[in-house]
């Protein structure tokens, strides 16, 4: 996250001679200087172009794309309207920031929602995350404090606001959240991330939980700024682990002491540069409720090596086998320092290769102000992507590989998200089949950090546009095309001050519906009214061998000269969690001839015929061949 004001001085040649003012050498020496100085210039002139010459950052070891544009669009977006139905629902939530005019960096980077089943109905729930008010300042507030909140889906996408004797209802600086069943009770249970304060939360069952931070081993105080967070099974002992970002070692003095300003008088919101970074930590589940801090052993707190201090400035995390080993991997985006790729050495241990991996740095080897990430084999030949959300005035990133696992090159302008993504400052982001022809498409909420920022930069505002990104297939050389207002209706993007996203089938119509957060205001909810006549079928995976949730696992569905990869994550985008039913959108291609699950581990296993516009369940089974079983999800 860089200020708006801030950048990277100009690069001045290396060497650079000062004049000399031969008066004060006097008459006597001037021809003597003269030429002495031209000597020195030529010496000079010869080292800048030698070293002018040399690769100016050695990290990146793949070739850029160096493509600035590309052919006009040759197919436009279908016509998909996205509605916004947030009081309709009867969703009344309001996200509260605690900001009073100190310019504190934790009040505008909040916060995440999961859009998930909560309470085990088979709708999908809403619960979103909130902040409180600072200590210094709790006197000052009457009344009773502002806690999360959570709606039960009543179905057809009405919800009812249960957050009361939820046990949910606790104020904290919450940030991030994440949604798993790390005791394999078949209840998802939840992780909220925030400033000095991580809970966990086992769920009881009936939209009730119960707070076992402390029971579960977790610490509960810390003095760590928890952001984005993931449960995993990094090990493959069908145990979900827990993996939370830390951002940069804050603290309201430090904060305090760092005269940020937009216009040299007033303060405001800072970067992250002057911020010490901070570890990411990783927890091992023992498979008794309990968990264990593996972050130093498991090779993930990164150093700088001149300094010795951590390195990771973290915001996003996106755990995804990169190389097809049936090993989670782990992708985080850091903020104004390069991006980190946790390679599995599947013996309890990663090793760092975002350099090497051509993920940790630009095609010109800078780094960037990462926000959301989000992984998905998106293309028709089954390349897989890593596409990042980046500050303004910076391009979304999309980093492909194809042939070669684990070697990644840029490829946001070539496939159409690079351009028309500069302007907006990024956060949440995530791939999802909008109107179900079977490809992933790409959203992002968008919105900056300062309220004023227009004042400054006129190219600039508070509130953002989402954008939407249709994938038009191998049809244009490129995937993405952006998806305006003509395409999808007024609604989506209608500016807001946008960090977390994600999206469920709330309504039971098969299409994926949105929700986006923003700070200081409420949500926007957003239904899907797709009326393409896609035809579409829903798979929930319930793992034996693996974990139950089958996080990690990739769902394989083969037609005829066509096929689509779906990874089972829940944790995507920004601090943010999305349902963890994998829905395979068909289009016009009829029922799937073959359907496999790569289940964590690498066991693979088909799953027989299945049932179209449903929801199937497909338990893993231990030998091999899948059984599955028809739900009735569609109207």
């Amino acid at each position: 996250m860089n200020s708006p004001l801030s950048s990277p001085p100009p690069v001045l040649p290396p060497e650079e001679l000062a004049a000399t003012d031969d008066r004060i050498i006097g008459r006597a020496f001037k021809w003597s200087l003269v030429f002495l100085m031209g000597a020195v210039m030529t010496v000079g002139a010869t080292v800048w172009w030698v070293k002018r010459s040399r690769p100016v950052t050695p990290h990146v070891i793949h070739t850029p794309v160096t493509a600035l544009s590309r052919p006009a669009p040759t197919v436009t977006p279908p016509r998909v309207n996205f509605v916004d139905v947030t009081a309709e629902a009867g969703i009344r939530f309001v996200h509260f920031n605690g900001a009073k005019g100190e310019k504190l960096l934790p009040e505008t980077m909040g916060g995440g929602v999961a859009f998930d089943d909560l309470d085990g109905d088979g709708d999908a729930d809403l619960l979103f995350i909130n902040g409180m008010p600072w200590p210094w300042d709790l006197n000052e507030k009457s009344g009773p404090l502002p806690t999360h909140a959570l709606y039960r889906n009543e179905g057809q996408g009405r919800f009812v606001d249960i957050t009361a004797g939820s046990g949910l209802d606790v104020p904290q600086y919450g940030m991030g959240v994440a949604v798993g069943d790390y005791d394999n009770d078949g209840l998802p249970d939840v992780f909220i991330s925030g400033v000095y304060t991580n809970r966990l939360f086992r769920n009881l069952g009936g939209g009730r939980f119960r707070d076992v931070t402390a029971a579960a081993g977790l610490p509960p105080g810390t003095d760590q700024w928890g952001v984005s967070a993931a449960f995993l099974d990094y090990d493959n002992d069908g145990w979900l682990d827990l993996w939370v970002c830390h951002y940069v070692q804050w603290s309201r003095e430090i904060d305090a002491g760092i005269a940020y300003s937009l216009d040299g008088r007033n303060r405001a919101y800072g970067q992250p540069w002057n911020f010490a970074g901070a570890f990411s930590a990783l927890y091992r589940n023992l498979g008794n409720g309990r968990f264990e801090d593996v972050s130093a052993r498991a090779g993930i707190q990164i150093r700088n090596p001149a300094t010795g201090v951590p390195a990771g400035k973290s915001l996003g995390v996106a755990p995804v086998d990169l190389d097809g080993d049936g090993w989670l991997d782990v992708v985080v985006a850091n903020d104004t320092v390069q991006n980190f790729v946790f390679h599995n050495q599947r013996n309890g241990t990663f090793a760092e290769i975002g350099a090497q991996s051509g993920i940790a740095f630009d095609s010109y080897g800078n780094a960037r102000g990462a926000m959301g990430i989000d992984a998905a084999r998106f293309r028709d030949d089954g390349a897989l992507g890593v596409a990042i959300a980046n500050f303004a005035n910076e391009m979304n990133a999309l980093y492909v590989t194809a042939n070669r696992p684990l070697l990644f090159t840029d490829e946001a302008i070539v496939e159409g998200l690079g351009p028309a993504s500069r302007p907006y400052l990024k956060f949440g982001l995530f791939f999802f089949d909008y109107d179900l022809d079977g490809r992933l498409d790409l959203l992002t909420a968008n919105g900056h950090l300062e309220n004023e920022i227009s004042k400054i930069q006129r190219s600039q505002s508070y509130q953002q546009p989402a954008q939407l990104f249709w994938n038009a297939g191998p049809r244009q050389g490129g995937c993405f095309i952006e998806a305006g207002p003509a395409h999808s209706g007024n609604d989506l993007f209608r500016p807001i001050v946008g960090r977390g996203s994600a999206y469920a089938d709330m309504d039971g119509d098969g299409d994926l519906d949105v929700v986006m957060t923003q700070i200081g205001g409420p949500p926007m909810l957003l239904r899907n009214d797709q009326q393409l006549g896609h035809d579409w079928f829903r798979l929930k995976l319930i793992g034996r061998r693996a974990n139950r949730d089958a996080l990690g696992a990739w769902v394989e569905v083969c037609w005829d000269g066509f096929t689509a990869w779906r990874q089972v994550m829940a944790t995507r985008g920004y601090l943010s969690s999305s349902e963890r039913i994998v829905t395979i959108g068909a289009g016009r291609r009829g029922a799937p001839r073959t359907v496999r699950i790569h289940w964590p581990g690498g066991a693979v296993q088909e799953v027989g015929p299945v049932a179209m516009r449903q929801i199937t369940s497909v338990v893993q089974d231990t030998f091999g061949q899948g059984t599955a079983s028809g739900q009735d999800g569609g109207r």
